[in-house]
């Protein structure tokens, strides 16, 4: 915990290696000292076939699934921070965003907590 999953159009790893995109992502989370970096986690879903609005323009978009317990404040400064990393990385891409869900610790397990 935290997940970060990416949901991005496939075409954009022309812009920007995927790779270069995880590796941004994680040091943007760590950066935010709101998590241990051995603790986060950063997945990409690519898109051949998809729609934006009525348009097929490039996106990406980082849903931050963290455990509860941030500040609305904490929780913003983090999506503000991977927007404005993503924006820099791929100044073109017409549609970036990111969102934070919040896990409840009552009704999160794991492997480690068996």
């Amino acid at each position: 915990m935290p997940h970060f999953l990416i949901d991005c159009s496939e075409t954009l790893f022309s812009l920007q290696p995927e790779s270069a995109i995880i590796e941004q992502v994680h040091a943007v989370a760590k950066s935010t000292e709101l998590f241990h970096e051995n603790d986060i986690k950063v997945r990409v879903n690519a898109y051949k076939n998809y729609s934006t609005g009525t348009k097929t323009e490039d996106f990406i978009h980082v849903f931050s699934h963290i455990m509860e317990g941030r500040s609305d404040e904490q929780k913003a400064g983090l999506t503000k921070a991977i927007v404005t990393k993503l924006v820099a990385m791929l100044p073109t891409v017409p549609n970036v965003g990111a969102n934070v869900v919040e896990l409840e610790k009552a009704n999160y397990f794991n492997r480690n907590m068996l």
